[in-house]
């Protein structure tokens, strides 16, 4: 069974679980993460923390934080950053986030529960002592703003102050993206996964560059479509691409496990 990944970052990992699931795997990077080099967000939210001017801190991604305390350490400032970021409430999205914090000597108050969307963030805020009437919540983005998350926010009387450390470009070896789209507009793949809405945007984007958008959205109605949670999901509905499954839990394993199974009952049906 042809398998097709978009993953960047853990690509070795995915083609190494696509294969043991028994699948052909294709793992075309479509992403990468580029640091803002003036990282004019971050002293600005070092030194805003600095003089209590937050309340709360929104952690969303581990990568992110990593490149927002890296920025903050160049400073000089570190110590009374790090023990100012301390004293407030500290949320995080999900997992990934936790080991960058615990070494960083921060403590968390809350994390949001799985499949770790935002919308699972407001359910907690709202199912938790947290108050943000009022407060200024510091959110560390993750490529673009999430707008509609922000203005629930405000809906509840928050003043939310974003902080961009990154943002997301195309890998620098666009060639195995392209050639997967290619592929893919040849002989559809069985089973196409996407790991985040980011990676919609760009191969969406890869195949209008190539003049083949139409032909890869036709392909993809050949395809059993994969989505590793409700945030990727949406974004592939914004854009008229049906979905066929999300996993049990929004981890790699459990999606190309059940992706891989949910195509081969399919197939056999």
């Amino acid at each position: 069974m042809r398998v097709c990944s978009f993953e960047s970052r853990r690509r070795d990992e995915m083609a190494t679980l696509i294969r043991k699931f028994g699948g052909e795997p294709t793992v075309a990077p479509s992403m990468r993460e580029v640091p803002l080099e003036a990282h004019t967000d971050a002293f600005e939210f070092a030194s805003r923390i600095q003089q209590g001017e937050i309340e709360i801190v929104l952690f969303m991604t581990g990568v992110g934080a990593r490149t927002l305390f890296e920025a903050v350490k160049t400073t000089g400032a570190w110590d009374a950053f790090q023990s100012e970021l301390d004293q407030r409430t500290i949320i995080v999205r999900g997992p990934k986030p936790v080991p960058v914090l615990k070494d960083a000597k921060v403590h968390i108050d809350y994390r949001a529960p799985e499949p770790n969307t935002w919308r699972e963030l407001l359910e907690m805020i709202d199912s938790t002592p947290i108050n943000v009437q009022g407060k200024t919540i510091a959110v560390q983005e993750y490529g673009k703003p999430n707008e509609e998350f922000y203005a629930q926010l405000k809906q509840r009387g928050a003043e939310v102050y974003p902080v961009t450390v990154y943002a997301w470009d195309f890998p620098e070896d666009v060639e195995p993206l392209y050639e997967a789209i290619r592929a893919a507009c040849d002989q559809p793949f069985e089973v196409v996964m996407f790991t985040s809405a980011q990676q919609v945007d760009n191969v969406l984007e890869a195949a209008e560059r190539l003049g083949r958008k139409q032909d890869w959205l036709a392909s993809l109605k050949q395809s059993s479509i994969a989505s590793i949670g409700p945030t990727c999901s949406d974004r592939l509905r914004e854009h008229g691409i049906a979905i066929a499954m999300e996993p049990s839990h929004p981890k790699m394993a459990h999606l190309v496990r059940e992706a891989i199974s949910f195509a081969q009952q399919s197939s056999a049906d």
